[in-house]
C-alpha cells in the first residue's frame, strides 16, 4: 500500500473550484504515472484500494491479437442478488460473485448489437442494441438491406429465470435505437417497471418502423428527434412490453424546444458542443421524483413522478463540456455531478496539456425549489499517456453515511474514489490504475466502476472483470467503509439510483464520530465524551443503554444548536437515536 501524498493543487476559475491536473506528477511521486504497458501484464498502481480479483473475459469474447477491438469491447454493468451482469459489443457475460474475491463464469449470450448496456430487474434483463447491422435473433449475421424486417434497433428483454439459458421474451423497437437505457421501478406502480430509451443513432427508415421522421421539429412535429422513447414493461406480462410515449423532455413548460444549447462553441476558447436534440444517459431518483439527463449540450432536470410522462423542469450549460455523458446524484438530492465525455472516450483526454475543466466532472447544488447551479470541477488528477483514451466516464456513490462519495472510470485513466460532499471542492482519495495496452492508442480501459455490497466492481473493456474493495485511510475510516458495507440490497442499476438508508448501528454513529473529528467539527474533549458514552452503551444491558442513549440524543441536540457544523451533529443524534430505540 502507497501513503497519501497530496496529488493536486486547485484554482479557482470564474469562482468555481478546480482540481488541477499535477503536471509533474511523476517528480511529486504519483505512481499511476509512467506504468508498463501491457495487457494481462501491465503496469499497476493504487492508493487507499485493494485488487482483490481480476478475470479475463469469457471463452468467446476476445480477439487476442487485438485487444482494442470495438466488436468485443466489454462495457456497462448490471447487479442482482449474487451476479453481476457485464454487457459488451459482443454480447453478455454472467459472473457469479458469491464470493467477490473468486467471480466464476456463470453464462454468457452472444448477441452482437453495439455496447449492449444492460440492466436487470428481479428476472428480466434488458439491453440497449444500437447498431444498424443488429438482428431481432441476435444472429451474428450482419443485416446490411437499407430496409429489413430482421434488423433490431432498441430494447432487447430477457427471462432470466433460468440464469444459464437466458430467452428473449420481447424487442421493443424505436426509431433511433438504444444507446443507453435507464430502468425506472415507480414506488407507487407495482405493476410495471418503465424503460426510459436513449437513442442517438441516425434515425431509421419510416418504410422499417413506421412513424420514425428524421426532419426536425420545425418541418414535422413528429421528428424522431428532441424526444426519449418511454417503455412500459407489465411485469405480469412482459412479452407485451411496448412504447407508450415518447415526451419530448427538451420542450420548455409552454412546449416548446426552446432555452437548450443549439450547438457550437460558447465563445473563443470553449469546447465545441453539440445540438441539444438527444440525451447520452438519465439517471433516475425515484425517491425523489426526478431525474437527471445528460443530453449532448445541457445537463436537464426531469420531474418523473408521472413515470411515463417525464418533464423538464430545470436545466444548465456550460462552456468547458463537449458533451454532457451522465449524471449522479447525492444521495439527499442537494448535489448533482454531471460527466463531460470530451473526445467520445476513444481520445486521450487526460494529458498535461489537457485543460483540467474539460473531459471532467462539472457539481452543481440543487434547492429546494430545483434551482441547480454550479459548483466546481474534478478532473482525474493524474497524466495519462497520450496511449490512453482518458475522460469521465461511469460510475455510483459509495454509501457512506453524512458524504457524497463516487467512486468512477475514467477508461485508461483507472478508478478514482472522490468525494464531493462539498460541491465546490471535490477531492480524490483513493485510486487504481493500469498502465496503457500498448504503444498505441487504442480503446481500453474502465467502461465503468461501481460499488455494490460492500466491493467495487470495475469494467475493463478490453482486459475482462476486476473487483475491489477500499481500504482505511486518513480520508476514509474503517467505521465509515463497515457503515458502508451495511448496505446491501438486491438489485442494483447504476443509472436507476436509490437512496441509501442505514439501520440502527453504533458503527454508524461512530463514523458521524470519524467524521467531526476530521472536520473539527466538535471539540476534542467533547468527542472523546461521545465516544466514551457510546463504548459503554454497547456494553451495558438494554435498560441502562438506553437510558444513556437518550441522555446522550438531547446533549448531542444541544451540540448541534451551537457548532459550526451542525447538520453533522445533528445527524450525529439521530443516529444514536436510533440506537435508542433498538430492543
Amino acid at each position: 500500500m502507497i501513503s497519501s501524498r497530496p496529488l493536486s493543487s486547485s484554482l479557482i476559475v470564474g469562482g468555481l473550484a478546480v482540481l488541477l491536473f499535477a503536471a509533474s506528477a511523476g517528480a511529486q511521486g504519483d505512481p499511476r504515472v509512467g506504468l508498463k504497458a501491457g495487457v494481462q501484464d501491465a503496469g499497476e498502481a493504487l492508493r487507499h484500494m485493494e485488487l482483490v480479483a481480476h478475470r479475463p473475459k469469457a471463452d468467446g469474447f476476445s480477439n487476442a491479437s487485438e485487444p482494442g477491438d470495438f466488436a468485443f469491447a466489454n462495457s456497462d454493468l448490471a447487479f442482482n442478488r449474487k451476479y453481476v451482469f457485464q454487457g459488451g459489443y459482443h454480447g453478455i457475460q454472467v459472473w457469479d460473485i458469491a464470493d467477490p474475491r473468486a467471480p466464476k463464469i456463470r453464462a454468457t449470450l452472444s448477441c452482437p448489437g453495439g455496447q449492449g448496456d444492460v440492466s436487470v430487474y428481479r428476472n428480466l434483463l434488458f439491453m440497449s442494441v444500437e447498431q444498424p447491422s443488429a438482428r431481432i435473433d441476435c444472429g451474428a449475421q450482419a443485416v446490411t438491406d437499407t430496409v429489413s424486417s430482421e434488423r433490431f434497433l432498441g430494447v432487447r428483454i430477457f427471462d432470466i429465470t433460468n440464469i444459464d439459458a437466458p430467452r428473449q421474451i420481447a424487442a421493443v423497437q424505436t426509431c433511433r435505437g438504444s444507446h443507453t437505457h435507464t430502468l425506472l421501478v415507480d414506488p407507487k406502480d407495482s405493476k410495471n417497471v418503465y424503460v426510459y430509451v436513449q437513442g442517438t443513432s441516425p434515425v431509421r427508415h419510416p418504410a422499417e418502423l413506421p412513424g420514425c421522421s428524421g426532419l426536425p421539429p420545425e418541418k414535422d412535429p413528429n421528428s424522431s428527434y428532441f424526444r426519449i422513447e418511454v417503455i412500459q414493461v407489465p411485469l405480469a406480462s412482459p412479452k407485451d412490453a411496448k412504447v407508450v410515449n415518447a415526451p419530448r423532455i427538451f420542450a420548455d413548460a409552454a412546449g416548446n424546444v426552446a432555452g437548450l444549447w443549439k450547438g457550437g462553441t460558447h465563445g473563443e476558447g470553449t469546447q465545441e458542443t453539440s445540438t441539444t436534440d438527444q440525451c447520452h444517459d438519465i439517471t433516475t431518483f425515484p425517491a425523489l421524483g426526478l431525474a437527471a439527463g445528460a443530453c449532448s449540450g445541457n445537463g436537464i432536470l426531469l420531474d418523473i413522478r408521472n413515470p411515463a410522462s417525464p418533464r423538464r423542469i430545470g436545466e444548465v450549460s456550460d462552456p468547458n463540456f463537449a458533451y454532457w455523458h451522465s449524471a449522479t446524484f447525492g444521495n439527499d438530492g442537494n448535489r448533482l455531478l454531471f460527466t463531460d465525455e470530451w473526445g467520445g472516450g476513444v481520445g486521450a483526454r487526460c494529458r498535461a496539456t489537457d485543460k483540467p475543466t474539460w473531459g471532467a466532472n462539472a457539481t452543481f447544488t440543487l434547492s429546494k425549489d430545483r434551482k441547480l447551479r454550479p459548483a466546481g470541477y474534478f478532473k482525474l488528477p493524474a497524466v495519462q499517456e497520450a496511449t490512453e483514451n482518458c475522460v469521465a466516464h461511469n460510475g455510483s456513490l459509495v454509501p457512506v453515511p453524512g458524504r457524497d462519495i463516487m467512486v468512477q472510470a475514467w477508461y485508461q485513466g483507472g478508478i478514482s474514489v472522490l468525494d464531493f460532499t462539498n460541491p465546490h471542492n471535490p477531492s480524490e482519495i483513493a485510486f487504481f490504475d493500469r498502465g496503457p495496452l500498448g504503444d498505441k492508442l487504442a480503446l481500453g480501459g474502465f467502461w465503468s466502476a461501481y460499488w455494490y455490497n460492500g466491493y467495487i466492481y470495475g469494467s475493463e473493456i478490453a482486459r475482462g472483470l476486476d473487483v475491489l474493495q477500499l481500504t482505511p485511510s486518513d480520508q476514509l475510516t474503517q467505521n465509515e467503509l463497515d457503515a458502508a458495507k451495511l448496505v446491501l440490497i438486491d438489485d442494483f442499476n447504476p443509472q436507476m439510483q436509490p437512496r441509501f438508508t442505514w439501520p440502527a448501528s453504533f458503527v454508524v454513529s461512530r463514523a458521524y464520530l470519524d467524521q467531526l473529528a476530521r472536520d473539527k467539527g466538535l471539540a476534542a474533549d467533547r468527542l472523546a465524551d461521545v465516544t466514551r458514552v457510546l463504548n459503554e452503551a454497547e456494553r451495558a444491558k438494554p435498560a441502562a443503554r438506553r437510558a444513556a442513549l437518550t441522555k446522550l440524543v438531547a446533549a448531542l441536540e444541544y451540540d448541534a444548536a451551537l457548532a459550526e457544523n451542525g447538520p453533522k451533529v445533528q445527524a450525529l443524534a439521530e443516529s444514536v437515536r436510533k440506537l435508542a430505540a433498538m430492543r
